[in-house]
């Protein structure tokens, strides 16, 4: 009885979690509709709300967004939308710290989180995945050794975690791609790959 309980668990608690956070991300993106006035909501125009709607809407918003700043014309728009935000004091410094990181991550030619590396944390004889971000030239100056920048995610919840800098001889860089890394680090190393990525 117990095994075919297990089995059921097995089968049931994987497809119930994926439908959950689908049904969570898709709520969270449907929110977007709120932005339209009143008269021009699917419960307005049809009489009936409509799930995944507002996603759709708002992945068509930034793909065409990421279209019109493409061009000449929309980069112009872009610097000058920029140069407003920079004006204002609070919001010019969230902002710039905020694009910098997004720059960074989604930029395809940036180094952030392109290697993953074994960190000895939180002790000397321990080690844990991490995330190099990039090769801080000032601190390495200051500390007069080569160092690099790396985030240590946090388990099951990678988007936290702890922000170093370590010698890099002290590290390890792992033959995994990022998307692999983090599977291992949500499912507590339960998850493995078999196929790692090639040098």
């Amino acid at each position: 009885m117990k095994k075919y309980f297990l089995t059921g668990l097995l089968i049931w608690v994987p497809l119930v979690a994926t439908i959950w956070v689908l049904h969570l991300l898709i709520g969270t993106l449907d929110q977007s509709l709120l932005l339209l006035p009143a008269q021009y909501r699917p419960e307005a125009l049809f009489g009936m709300h409509i799930p995944g709607l507002g996603a759709i809407v708002t992945l068509l918003v930034i793909l065409i967004t990421g279209v019109l700043a493409a061009n000449y014309f929309g980069r112009q728009l872009l610097v000058l939308w920029e140069r407003v935000l920079a004006r204002i004091p609070v919001v010019k410094s969230i902002y710039t710290s905020i694009k910098q990181v997004s720059d960074t991550l989604f930029s395809g030619s940036g180094e952030a989180f392109r290697k993953v590396l074994l960190v000895r944390y939180p002790h000397a004889e321990a080690w844990s995945i991490a995330f190099q971000t990039n090769v801080p030239n000032i601190v390495s100056d200051s500390l007069g050794a080569d160092y690099v920048a790396v985030f240590i995610p946090t388990t099951p919840s990678p988007v936290n975690g702890f922000y170093f800098f370590v010698k890099k001889s002290e590290t390890i860089e792992l033959n995994l791609n990022v998307d692999q890394a983090l599977k291992y680090i949500v499912s507590m190393g339960v998850a493995t790959s078999d196929k790692p990525r090639g040098p």
